[in-house]
């Protein structure tokens, strides 16, 4: 019951203290709007938070999965060999060393203000957590394990498949679960510096005109997405690997 019950109560608190802090304080609604103003912009441009929030969503999936679809299978190859490990581990952390947000105008000229400069910078965020997390969890399987597969005689592939995969996908989990927040905040910048469209032109469109609530409307919505991001990640563990303890047990 605690998990039903502390959350919802943690955000009433919240948003009390928030309500008092303007009213005690006659804060004016340029500068803090009182959760109602936000719930009232909300529900007024209910119909462009979806449509513009539908964009972002898909700018973070896309440069979501196209980090996992890229972070795998170089975090497997660096892995495993030696001087592979060598050459491009230093380019790897050199690459993320980069501020995104320095790289953003350059992607903006190379593929200019569509999604395909967001679906970058938003790869770009969410590449390296998946390559560290996903070559810590192939480094560190259990040597007993290894010893066992190739006394059976078991091929490279078969090694790979069955037992060091396997014994790495929490590791993999978990830098998917970092990495899907982090797309949304590449996703945001993207949007930041070149667009028309997406939560984070929202954002900025209503911070130039002064409209308070309903930027504090858009980052709700970015929260929500967020939220929403990382629970399919959630839902992607326990279908991927149902016979590990997953974080809610381990919490329990």
């Amino acid at each position: 019951m605690r998990r039903f019950i502390y959350p919802p109560l943690g955000i009433a608190l919240t948003l009390a203290l928030w309500h008092w802090l303007c009213v005690e304080f006659k804060l004016p609604t340029a500068a803090l709007p009182t959760p109602y103003q936000v719930l009232v912009a909300g529900v007024e441009r209910w119909d462009l938070l979806v449509s513009e929030g539908w964009v972002t969503m898909k700018e973070t999936l896309y440069g979501f999965g196209l980090a996992l679809a890229l972070g795998i299978p170089i975090a497997v190859a660096v892995s495993n060999s030696q001087i592979l490990h060598l050459m491009f581990s230093p380019l790897l952390i050199a690459l993320q060393s980069v501020p995104k947000v320095a790289l953003a105008p350059i992607l903006l000229v190379w593929l200019g203000t569509g999604i395909e400069s967001k679906l970058a910078i938003a790869w770009l965020v969410a590449f390296f957590p998946i390559v560290v997390d996903t070559s810590a969890g192939l480094q560190s399987t259990p040597r007993e394990l290894l010893e066992l597969a190739r006394s059976l005689r078991a091929s490279r592939w078969q090694v790979f498949s069955k037992v060091q995969f396997p014994a790495a996908l929490p590791f993999v989990v978990t830098g998917a679960k970092v990495a899907v927040t982090l797309a949304v905040i590449g996703a945001v910048i993207g949007e930041f510096i070149g667009s028309s469209e997406g939560l984070g032109y929202l954002l900025l469109s209503a911070t130039s005109q002064i409209n308070t609530p309903l930027a504090f409307a858009a980052l709700f919505a970015l929260a929500g997405l967020g939220i929403v991001a990382y629970f399919l990640v959630v839902v992607a563990e326990w279908l991927l690997s149902p016979w590990l303890p997953h974080s809610t047990e381990r919490n329990s």
